[in-house]
């Protein structure tokens, strides 16, 4: 039986187009190296984790490696008023109008789980009021509001790192100068999975001008090892009557 010579090459072309453009997961990249570009799985956290107070902070890849769980007591590693009078932690901040909650006596307990790979073309997300992330003290990251009104109406009552308890968990609103002042620090991770950092950038060392509406840009970090990330700072413009720097407005870019 003789075979089609025209329809024999026609059929090895498909074989090999199918070959070199599926994999076991149904994608290659475009180089043929069988990598899928589209999984989000990780085999180990990012190494900017490794910033975390480990004494606050427990964090793990979950859900098969394609999210990052961090169970945190709150509690931050640095003094403040709002721990309470008798704690090893106090300070005094005379100037600090005090809500009626301190830390030695608050559950600050939180967990959040984030994508461990940012979806950084999905929808953009406004925040909204609560926990909008973890810092790397183990305390919980706000946004501009409070109550539902303004920041500054609350203003009086943040510590000397911009941070308060009220409602719920001791928490920022500003630039944590505790651990990120004027610098380009790991500020934390928000709940899109994309870390912030301080008002400067690694790449540069100084403030950056290619920042979006939510004050992220793409460029390496100090814990990128020479590849570029996108990832948020915070934005160097004064906030209102505070005298600093809003922590973090929305909206978020990795839902």
């Amino acid at each position: 039986m003789k075979t089609n010579p025209i329809l024999s090459l026609t059929i090895l072309f498909s074989i090999a187009i199918f070959s070199c453009s599926n994999d076991a997961d149904g994608t290659l990249t475009d180089d043929g190296t069988g990598i899928d570009t589209n999984d989000t799985a990780l085999t180990e956290l990012p190494a900017a984790f490794a910033a975390f107070n480990t004494e606050a902070t427990d964090i793990y890849l979950s859900d098969g490696g394609t999210t990052v769980t961090i169970e945190t007591t709150g509690l931050p590693n640095h003094e403040t008023v709002y721990w309470g009078e008798g704690n090893d932690g106090y300070i005094e901040e005379p100037d600090v109008r005090l809500t009626p909650s301190i830390i030695s006596s608050n559950n600050n307990a939180t967990t959040i789980t984030v994508d461990a790979v940012p979806d950084i073309d999905g929808s953009t997300v406004q925040t909204e009021l609560g926990t909008i992330g973890i810092a790397v003290s183990g305390s919980s990251l706000f946004n501009d509001q409070e109550g539902g009104g303004a920041l500054d109406q609350a203003a009086a009552s943040l510590d000397w790192t911009g941070a308060h308890i009220g409602p719920g968990v001791y928490h920022y609103h500003l630039e944590p100068v505790a651990f990120s002042n004027d610098d380009e620090n790991l500020v934390g991770v928000l709940l899109d999975g994309v870390f912030i950092y301080g008002r400067k950038c690694n790449s540069t060392g100084t403030y950056p001008t290619d920042l979006d509406s939510s004050g992220g840009h793409t460029s390496t970090t100090q814990y990128t090892d020479g590849e570029e990330e996108y990832h948020y700072h915070i934005i160097n413009e004064i906030y209102s009557t505070t005298g600093s720097y809003i922590v973090f407005a929305g909206p978020y870019q990795g839902y």
